[in-house]
């Protein structure tokens, strides 16, 4: 009787246990994809640029309309600041017509604003330091276009196309499916 009695204690705090840990798991998990946002990259062929802009900023649709094409899905990012993030913003230059994602720490305002950019806005928050599941993230630039592009994307097709002067920002976050199970991010 006391053996049938200690097994069903064991076996009701074995389940607790086990509970508690995949609850835990699946709470992290929603949690952070609450956290995180896709960053894709746009292509306008009549304009012969690239814009890179985090999920949500502009309704598909609108981008559609005004010529974007070719949504390339980039790299993950944080929508919140955060210890070991930088903010990074969009900028237009209406003389160029070219768009640029800038990490906060790569040129001030006042610089951004002297090579004829405007319309600054924080589109998400980046990563500082390289970490498990983690890609590094470049600038490249052509005459009057700048392109962001993941370590792991395909950059001989920009130097194809003229692009030059690779510059590190940041980094973006890769996703695969077990990356909080296994303590990735």
């Amino acid at each position: 009787m006391k053996i049938a009695t200690i097994m069903k204690k064991t076996f009701v705090l074995i389940t607790t246990v086990l509970a508690t840990v995949l609850f835990g798991t699946k709470s992290f998990a929603q949690n952070l994809d609450e956290e995180l946002v896709t960053v894709y990259r746009w292509y306008n062929p009549e304009a012969k640029n690239y814009v890179t802009l985090a999920d949500g900023q502009y309704q598909e649709g609108q981008l559609l309309n005004w010529g974007w094409k070719n949504k390339t899905p980039l790299f993950f990012a944080y929508r919140n600041p955060g210890d070991g993030r930088v903010a990074v913003n969009g900028w237009y230059n209406p003389v160029t017509n070219d768009y640029i994602s800038i990490a906060e720490d790569e040129f001030n305002d006042d610089q951004m604003i002297k090579m004829g950019y405007k319309d600054k806005k924080t589109q998400f928050y980046a990563p500082t330091r390289r970490g498990s599941n983690t890609v590094a993230v470049y600038r490249w630039k052509i005459s009057k276009d700048w392109v962001t592009v993941p370590e792991e994307g395909d950059t001989d097709t920009y130097l194809k196309k003229g692009y030059r002067h690779k510059t590190f920002q940041f980094f973006g976050i890769v996703r695969n499916v077990d990356a909080v199970v296994y303590g990735q991010l």
